[in-house]
């Protein structure tokens, strides 16, 4: 784990839009941007359902056009802000672009493979190691989760 910085808490506030955006659509409310010098360089939010495609997760899709704005499938010195721990085809991906650093808000004890069902960014297999920080605005990312799935039972 690393350290909270002061403009985390911000990016969050803007992923959890998009999060929000993504249940309007009938999605799983989960948001992502990547931030480069401090700028927002590429955002998205879950689109599986709508996009029939199983690998449109909102880190997938962020990370997508994080590289075609920056034109190189390397992110280097990148943050990807998530509202929900990234699973492990993510984590794949994250690994893959080189990104510096994650931030994500909620914790998912049953699929997230940063720390809890697996702990990829420990992985010895993988030669890129990402920094990270989870929890933030922990509360806000998991109550839209739990009402997106509530209204829907």
């Amino acid at each position: 784990m690393g350290i909270v910085q002061a403009t985390d808490e911000a990016w969050m506030r803007h992923a959890i839009r998009l999060a929000q955006r993504a249940g309007q659509q009938g999605e799983v409310p989960v948001g992502a941007i990547v931030v480069k010098d401090n700028q927002c360089i590429a955002e998205g939010w879950n689109t599986s359902i709508g996009d029939h495609d199983p690998t449109a997760h909102a880190e997938i899709v962020t990370l997508r056009m994080a590289g075609l704005m920056m034109k190189n499938y390397r992110l280097c010195e990148a943050t990807l802000y998530v509202t929900l721990e990234p699973c492990v085809m993510c984590m794949g991906a994250i690994s893959h672009a080189r990104i510096q650093r994650l931030v994500f808000g909620a914790f998912d004890p049953k699929r997230g493979a940063v720390c809890n069902a697996l702990s990829l960014t420990d992985a010895s297999f993988l030669n890129h190691k990402t920094n990270w920080e989870g929890g933030v605005l922990e509360q806000e990312c998991s109550e839209i989760i739990k009402d997106f799935f509530r209204a829907r039972r």
